[in-house]
């Protein structure tokens, strides 16, 4: 028996081709784009370069792209739309590629090879920015190209030992089947608050996706990480400033999770923090088993650190990038860039793996097999 044919997708702000991994086998990429070289030398060490084109997205025309692609992905960049950074929107100097992107996906509708599916991946700040006016103007480019739309925030800790939301709109063209009848486990406030903001017309097009819940993940951050004789530890007067650092009610909770006896893991970053009216910089820890969200080196915060205490003794370290890359559901064969800061900045502008795979076998699939299999409550 003959193998299905697969489906057919468009990569753009590409990155190292994290959601190509999410996507799987049962995928086939015609296009990718990016415009950082750093991370095209990734892309194509992990997935060659006949599909990958270098540049700014606001140089190609609907020529480059080739065939009739089943998905566009793109997960455009965020930094402008990040609660982390300065809030200029859509209309700041690099989450305006969303717009370059959109001219492409005009320029296929001329020649009726819009896909059928649309996914824009984002932080969850694009629900808010310039006080929702940004995710109306989304909303209003795919209604008046004749997509049908909906918005769902997932967290990647539903899956692997990282906590990073990430908000995904997905538009579908052509018949589009519908959801549930009302918001769900991945229509947060955010997403209803969202969507309220919407004008009447719409509101006519917005479908409350519906999704499963996945299995419980089994992995904590402790599980993914490398051996201690494996890495490089900081000095103890590194790791006593690291303590110093911690308020009084991190260091309660360290002491708590020591006095057990068993070993503790913590992620922590740094951050500046407002205190008696003073700005300081305070290291917050987490315990429950998950790192924190991996950024960029150049993002609102610090590379990530652990923490290790096991009976009188407390060890840090900095995350690997090697774990970094697990932490995004990427296996051991993936091939980092040799640098630890070009490293962290591809992976912490990537998409978790798993979360692209949940998406595609829940939704996306679905829609591309017909409106059919997505039925109304």
């Amino acid at each position: 028996m003959s193998r299905p044919a697969p489906h057919l997708f468009y990569e753009f702000f590409a990155g190292g081709g994290m959601a190509r991994a999410g996507l799987g086998a049962g995928w086939r990429c015609l296009f990718a784009n990016d415009f950082d070289a750093a991370k095209a030398r990734s892309y194509h060490a992990n997935w060659g370069g006949d599909d990958l084109r270098e540049g700014d997205v606001w140089n190609l025309t609907p020529s480059d792209l080739p065939g009739a692609a089943d998905l566009a992905w793109a997960s455009s960049p965020c930094q402008d739309l990040s609660l982390a950074g300065a809030r200029a929107g859509l209309t700041g100097g690099r989450s305006s590629a969303f717009w370059g992107f959109w001219g492409l996906m005009q320029g296929l509708a001329a020649q009726d090879r819009l896909p059928r599916v649309i996914v824009l991946e984002n932080v969850a700040g694009l629900l808010s920015s310039h006080s929702g006016a940004d995710f109306a103007a989304v909303c209003r480019a795919f209604g008046e190209a004749g997509y049908d739309f909906g918005a769902v925030e997932v967290d990647a800790a539903r899956f692997l030992p990282q906590s990073r939301p990430r908000v995904f709109v997905i538009a579908v063209s052509g018949g589009a089947a519908q959801a549930a009848s009302g918001p769900g486990a991945f229509h947060g406030r955010a997403v209803q608050t969202a969507q309220a903001t919407l004008p009447a017309d719409l509101k006519a097009r917005w479908r409350w996706w519906r999704l499963s819940e996945p299995p419980a993940p089994n992995r904590r951050l402790v599980d993914l990480l490398e051996p201690d004789a494996a890495v490089v530890w900081r000095s103890d007067d590194q790791t006593q400033r690291l303590l110093d650092q911690l308020s009084p009610l991190h260091r309660r909770r360290l002491d708590a999770a020591r006095h057990t006896g068993e070993r503790v893991v913590a992620a922590v970053y740094r951050r500046i923090r407002t205190v008696n009216g003073a700005k300081v910089q305070r290291a917050e820890l987490r315990l429950d088993g998950l790192a924190g969200c991996l950024r960029t080196p150049a993002g609102g915060s610090s590379r990530q650190f652990l923490l290790i205490a096991e009976g009188h003794s407390v060890r840090s370290r900095r995350l690997t990038a090697r774990e970094g890359a697990r932490l995004m559901g990427l296996d051991d064969s993936y091939r980092l860039p040799k640098g630890e800061t070009e490293a962290f900045h591809l992976i912490g502008d990537g998409v978790a793996a798993p979360v692209v795979r949940f998406l595609a076998q829940q939704l996306i699939e679905p829609l591309l097999a017909g409106p059919a299999v997505i039925a109304a409550e």
